[in-house]
């Protein structure tokens, strides 16, 4: 677990990399992998600016990630493999690596998916820049993986060396283009990206990417946001921006704001349904917690449940993984 807390680490980073160590890295794996080291090190304040950088690169040569990276990794996975077994390495990989791997390669993918947006100009560009996007190493990106190989071997040493200190970056037979950590990262409890007024991941050069829990935004959505009104949201025409406007406003309070009327009540609660027009209706179901809290008062609390649900005590029932006949508790909490 420490190497997986050390890497969760490395996945968050932000603020300027550490150039020399960084470089150090590099001419490390170069030497791991049996090449001699770059002739240039060039530094970009993002990998979006780094892909602009190799696209104008002369003199560099062929890329030589396959030597550097993906045999490495290939060479120390089945060593490990043949001396832990099929089921040695699979306990490893699901206490290190997995336990990194799909937040930290959605992250990877909302960059590659910017940067791509972000320079095509022309339909015929963007296959010219996913093309560079796949010579990259993904520094701090990488972490999952490094995890799983943490303390079992120095064969990777180079590529620990420039995760922990860079971000993604291009090896070429003679250059070598480092891209540098962003300077911010929010993300919420799940680990998507997520933020109510800013970018939720930029870097130094202002390459940013907008996210409300995960799912991409404009920058001037996010502008909006506090002048939300129950009008604004019922006239929002995209189904995925609208929920991400009630989520922001509150379902709670975008009920009791639009005047809204209860659909069906019971001894479990308030059953209230939002009928959105080109979307699936948002069916809430208002709870009240029967033990009170340390002022007195009594916490209500807002269950979101299955467009289908047609009674209150239904979809409580939904929320426990019963059908509703079957849900009678002996005291509510």
């Amino acid at each position: 677990m420490q190497y997986v807390n050390a890497w969760r680490a490395v996945v968050a980073a932000t603020g300027r990399a550490d150039r020399g160590a960084a470089e150090d890295g590099v001419r490390l794996a170069y030497r791991r992998a049996g090449l001699a080291e770059p002739e240039r090190i060039i530094w970009a304040d993002s990998p979006r600016a780094a892909v602009e950088v190799v696209e104008k690169l002369s003199g560099a040569g062929r890329s030589v990630r396959e030597e550097v990276r993906t045999r490495p990794w290939a060479e120390e996975r089945r060593r490990m493999y043949d001396e832990l077994g099929p089921a040695g390495w699979s306990a490893l990989w699901s206490a290190t690596g997995a336990q990194l791997w799909e937040t930290t390669a959605a992250l990877a993918e909302r960059i590659r998916t910017g940067i791509v947006a972000g320079l095509t100009t022309r339909p015929e560009d963007e296959s010219d820049i996913r093309l560079v996007l796949l010579d990259a190493v993904l520094g701090q990106h990488d972490a999952a993986w490094l995890a799983a190989f943490d303390g079992r071997g120095d064969r990777l040493t180079g590529l620990a060396e420039v995760a922990r200190n860079a971000g993604w970056w291009w090896p070429y037979q003679r250059a070598v283009v480092i891209s540098e950590r962003p300077d911010e990262l929010h993300r919420d409890e799940a680990g998507r990206l997520d933020r109510g007024d800013g970018p939720a991941l930029s870097y130094p050069d202002g390459f940013a990417l907008y996210a409300w829990r995960g799912m991409p935004v404009p920058a001037e959505f996010l502008d909006g946001l506090a002048s939300l009104t129950p009008e604004r949201i019922r006239d929002e025409e995209n189904a995925e921006l609208r929920r991400v406007m009630l989520e922001y406003y509150g379902y709670d309070r975008y009920l009791s704001e639009s005047g809204a009327e209860p659909v069906h009540r019971d001894e479990t609660g308030i059953l209230w349904r939002i009928a959105l027009e080109g979307d699936e209706d948002v069916v809430m179901v208002e709870v009240v917690n029967s033990t009170p809290e340390p002022d007195g008062t009594y916490r209500t609390y807002w269950l979101r449940v299955p467009p289908r649900t047609r009674t209150a005590k239904e979809g409580v029932a939904w929320t426990f993984g019963l059908e509703g006949e079957a849900y009678a508790p002996l005291r509510q909490t």
